[in-house]
């Protein structure tokens, strides 16, 4: 009997298959257990905490374009215009606008807000002069022009007796504080009507501040 002999590609190359394909298992199953960082790039393994530091702070320090840092700074002015309008409306001492910080000028605001004050009504008085003036009777224009007088009158001695009890209790409260303008302050705050006020009156009328 004779036997047909086998080729020789044949037999290299079934026996190098077999010997690929352990090998090719291998890789797979170690390729299925190898864990990855989800925000990685794919194919890639997980950085090191050490680089993705490095990496973030290399994106933080990036300089900005022009266009990029004037959004910022709208952004960044926007935000602060409206704490500050929190602030005005809820009193909060951190984010008012610098000419009302300060102890002195809260004091300053509080003994306003706890009297009456002549000027807070000129605005609604004033309204009431125009209009009987601008009626064509003598006797009521008349009664306008003595209107404007006594209402100039008594604005300007309650706020002279108004500017000096509060520079005597600012003396007395604030002895070495700076209290410059802090008078004046009070004074443009009183020719304004109490609900118009801004920063919010804190206390009520007849209070004690």
């Amino acid at each position: 009997m004779r036997v047909m002999p086998l080729p020789l590609g044949f037999v290299f190359r079934s026996r190098a298959k077999e010997e690929k394909a352990p090998v090719a298992d291998k890789a797979q199953v170690n390729f299925s257990k190898q864990t990855r960082d989800p925000q990685a790039p794919k194919g890639r393994p997980t950085p090191k905490r050490s680089e993705a530091q490095s990496q973030r702070r290399s994106v933080a320090n990036t300089p900005l374009t022009r266009k990029d840092a004037a959004k910022r700074q709208r952004e960044e002015r926007r935000a602060s215009m409206e704490r500050q309008r929190q602030a005005l409306a809820g009193g909060d001492e951190r984010y008012l606008p610098a000419r009302d910080k300060g102890p002195v000028r809260k004091f300053a605001r509080d003994f306003i807000d706890s009297r009456f004050n002549v000027a807070e009504f000129f605005l609604p008085m004033a309204v009431v002069i125009l209009v009987l003036s601008m009626v064509r009777v003598a006797s009521l224009q008349s009664i306008a022009l003595l209107l404007w007088l006594v209402v100039i009158v008594l604005i300007v001695l309650d706020s002279v007796v108004t500017a000096f009890r509060l520079k005597k209790r600012l003396a007395e409260r604030f002895p070495g504080q700076n209290r410059k303008g802090a008078v004046a302050y009070a004074l443009m705050r009183s020719l304004q009507m109490r609900r118009l006020r801004l920063p919010k009156p804190q206390v009520k009328r007849g209070e004690r501040p």
